[in-house]
């Protein structure tokens, strides 16, 4: 089965002895499994204040190196900051010549679970160019509460766990060290989370990025993806009961959030 293209996207190669640890000791979540044969694992580039910079794929296939999968306008930033942190491991970075195809139902041979939730179906990096994108990923996306790069994860703002980084499988409380691991394991243990990214239902036209507050004016939260009548939105929990105002329309926090 031919998947779409993945569009948007950079894939880079990561070759060298160092290659796994060093993104190891840099990323939010656990790679050491790649070690051990194929699979994929979506994770996190902090700054030491534990604010998301880029979020990206690290990808094992069965044959050849290791890959990254990320959103293009997220990639030149990115590369910089680790080539940044590479100094003299044993480390190269380079384009590759595969294409990024995803898709939904039966995978073709080599693709690999999307890890982050199971309603998003496979990637596949092949020599071959995916189909035109046909599949409503942003109703999907909006379905599960999962945030997209630059879009809900907005570079030196976003944290983790406000993010749902937890939920989807992007963050290991586990594994270790990694830059801005300190902030995320605090907010984990010590701190209730009271901001995030949730499902609301949405009545009346409100554009993406619009401001949402409370009938009594008070800031309560912003207005990203929309399908249909429902959106993500990142809303601080104490103001989100009853009805709240986007603009001209009326925003409501749906009772049964993804889990």
């Amino acid at each position: 089965m031919q998947g779409e293209a993945a569009t948007g996207r950079v894939l880079w190669q990561v070759t060298g002895a160092d290659a796994l640890e060093f993104l190891q000791g840099l990323v939010s979540n656990d790679l050491l499994p790649l070690g051990r044969g194929a699979g994929i694992v979506w994770a996190a580039l902090l700054t030491p204040q534990g604010k998301y910079l880029a979020d990206f794929f690290v990808v094992q296939p069965a044959t050849g190196p290791l890959l990254i999968d990320i959103a293009e306008s997220l990639a030149p930033a990115t590369l910089r900051r680790l080539n940044m942190y590479r100094l003299r491991a044993d480390v190269q970075i380079a384009p590759s010549a595969l294409h990024v195809s995803r898709g939904l139902g039966p995978a073709p041979s080599g693709a690999l679970p999307d890890p982050r939730h199971p309603a998003l179906g496979w990637r596949s990096y092949d020599a071959t160019q995916g189909s035109a994108p046909l599949i409503d990923w942003d109703a999907l996306r909006v379905a599960h509460v999962v945030p997209e790069s630059a879009i809900e994860l907005r570079v030196d703002d976003s944290y983790l766990l406000e993010s749902g980084f937890e939920r989807l499988h992007g963050v290991d409380f586990r594994k270790g060290c990694y830059v801005g691991q300190e902030v995320t394991a605090r907010m984990k243990h010590k701190t209730e989370l009271r901001k995030g990214l949730v499902r609301v239902s949405i009545t009346g036209e409100a554009p993406f990025g619009t401001e949402i507050a409370t009938q009594d004016g008070k800031p309560a939260g912003q207005l990203f993806t929309r399908s249909g009548n429902r959106a993500i939105a990142y809303l601080r929990l104490d103001r989100a009961e009853g009805a709240l105002r986007a603009g001209s329309a009326t925003v409501t926090l749906d009772p049964d959030q993804p889990s």
